[in-house]
């Protein structure tokens, strides 16, 4: 294999996202005002045997509900972060348009679809990867941005392969706001086995600029178990749709702040904007595939 195209194989490390957050964004800190909600560890009546992370579970099944019935389609700028074997990546910042996928009497009229064209940074920036659901083989196409590399040709790629898959937590196929719900729901569900977890809905947080809901769940004591200490869920107050979720780890020491696991910021998103096959289509003459 040509030096070149080693070269291109191991370029495409950030061609895979799952949500994320702006400079303008993470300049600000979010304002809180007292909790309106609290679940925590103690003890409920015999006859209401709920745990704690119920409501959070319930309050996420609604929204997935809400997802599915309302969001058609969007564009929206993601922002991510995350850390791979141990080290926190930069952030990586990427124009999206997502078509959710449409299910009529159990059969997919439209396929879930994923296009991104990646912003910064400089490193990343004018790499495009488009990938629809149960189309082109379930292969990805995706090429890079500017510069030498930018001269290489567009390739397919697996999207759970080792090329697609280097550096990234998820692959292209768990993007979007709909995914996000779900995996949610299912890591409260897997959670509820166990105790020694709190939960907080916190109104007043905002994010960039735009009110939102915090929905805390923290599990004080680290155990094999559990995949975070702290995991924070930012619910849009308008648009009723998570913008923002980010995990931390323990401490290493007392005092010290809990390192981010990821983070996945959506800013700028706008719903239902009538996007169609051709906005997927690696043909499409706007882009550079």
């Amino acid at each position: 294999m040509s030096s070149m195209h080693k070269l291109a194989r191991r370029s495409f490390l950030g061609i895979v996202a799952a949500g994320i957050s702006t400079s303008a964004l993470l300049a600000q800190e979010p304002r809180f005002t007292e909790p309106v909600f609290r679940v925590a560890n103690a003890p409920l009546p015999a006859t209401t045997p709920k745990h704690p992370l119920d409501p959070a579970i319930d309050f996420a099944r609604e929204g997935l509900v809400r997802i599915r019935r309302d969001v058609r389609d969007y564009t929206t700028t993601i922002i991510k972060r995350e850390r791979i074997k141990g080290t926190l990546g930069d952030y990586e910042y990427m124009f999206a348009k997502v078509r959710n996928r449409q299910v009529v009497d159990g059969k997919v009229t439209v396929p879930f679809s994923v296009y991104l064209n990646f912003v910064k940074p400089e490193a990343v920036k004018g790499r495009e990867v488009v990938w629809v659901e149960g189309a082109n083989n379930g292969k990805l196409k995706a090429h890079e941005g500017g510069g030498f590399l930018g001269k290489l040709p567009s390739v397919w790629l697996d999207p759970y392969g080792h090329i697609a898959m280097r550096g990234q937590l998820y692959p292209i196929c768990d993007i979007g706001l709909e995914n996000l719900v779900a995996k949610l729901i299912e890591k409260g569900e897997r959670d509820k086995v166990h105790d020694e977890v709190e939960v907080d809905f916190i109104k007043g947080a905002k994010i960039n600029g735009r009110q939102c809901t915090l929905l805390q769940v923290k599990h004080p004591v680290m155990r094999d178990h559990f995949d975070f200490h702290l995991a924070q869920i930012f619910i849009d107050d308008e648009m009723q749709l998570p913008v923002r979720y980010v995990a931390y780890h323990w401490p290493t020491k007392e005092g010290a702040a809990p390192p981010v696991l990821e983070e996945y910021t959506y800013v700028n998103i706008k719903t239902n904007v009538g996007l169609t096959d051709e906005d997927f289509n690696p043909e499409n003459p706007e882009y550079r595939f």
